[in-house]
């Protein structure tokens, strides 16, 4: 019988999603147990050296730190997302990193203290965005018609701007059709949505007021009704 799975998370993690969407993809069942970062509980100290999620425990094993965590599941489990070629396996983990730094750049986008600085960082996203408009293939998917860990990687980070979208328009998409036909392809596949549960966006948009700085001002300004949502892994 195989170890059971358990994916320790936070709420709002993009690096958690990952793990979430791998797994799915693999068709492995796991429990996902989610923890409050701002108030980490022992036995989560205990298991993550860095005190961050995600944590994956397999059965008495502990593993921490996404890219570490996925580079496992392709070595161990079935229905690899990896290209079968070396050179490009090491092409997608270079992609893989560039998703990394795009998340870098949204946390910038979302804790930037002043309008000048929120532009500024939405055109460095825009910029980034167009650097994959010329590496998509054709096909539904990065790499053209086969799901890989880089889709798994992105679809957390177009994510956020299902809910950045509804605050303003701050051109991260404007004249990439590719990359935004990407995205739509990502929000509709199955392990990605199930990827977060329902209350994720009223979840950013807190996550975003509690924040404060600019972005936090445009959506008190445009009074967007949301849920006011209180759980266990909120930031």
């Amino acid at each position: 019988m195989p170890a059971p799975i358990t994916l320790i998370s936070h709420a709002l993690c993009p690096y958690v999603q990952r793990i979430a969407i791998a797994l799915a993809e693999k068709d492995m069942a796991f429990e996902r147990r989610t923890v409050d970062l701002s108030r980490k509980p022992d036995w989560f100290l205990a298991v993550s050296p860095l005190g961050r999620t995600p944590v994956l425990m397999i059965g008495d094993d502990v593993l921490f730190e996404s890219a570490a965590i996925l580079e496992y599941l392709e070595e161990t489990l079935p229905s690899p997302l990896h290209p079968a070629s070396p050179v490009e396996r090491a092409r997608h983990r270079a992609w893989i990193g560039f998703g990394s730094e795009c998340l870098n750049d949204i946390a910038g986008f979302y804790s930037a203290a002043d309008a000048q600085t929120l532009d500024a960082k939405a055109a460095s996203l825009h910029a980034r965005f167009r650097v994959l408009e010329g590496q998509l293939e054709i096909g539904p998917w990065f790499a053209g018609d086969r799901f890989s860990l880089v889709d798994a990687v992105f679809a957390p980070v177009f994510r956020y701007f299902d809910t950045f979208d509804a605050i303003g328009d701050f051109g991260a998409f404007d004249g990439l059709s590719k990359v935004a036909e990407w995205r739509r392809n990502l929000s509709f596949r199955t392990s990605v949505q199930q990827a977060v549960t329902p209350a994720y966006a009223d979840r950013l948009e807190l996550f975003i007021e509690r924040k404060g700085g600019a972005l936090a001002d445009i959506l008190a300004s445009r009074a967007l009704p949301h849920a006011v949502v209180r759980v266990a892994g909120e930031a």
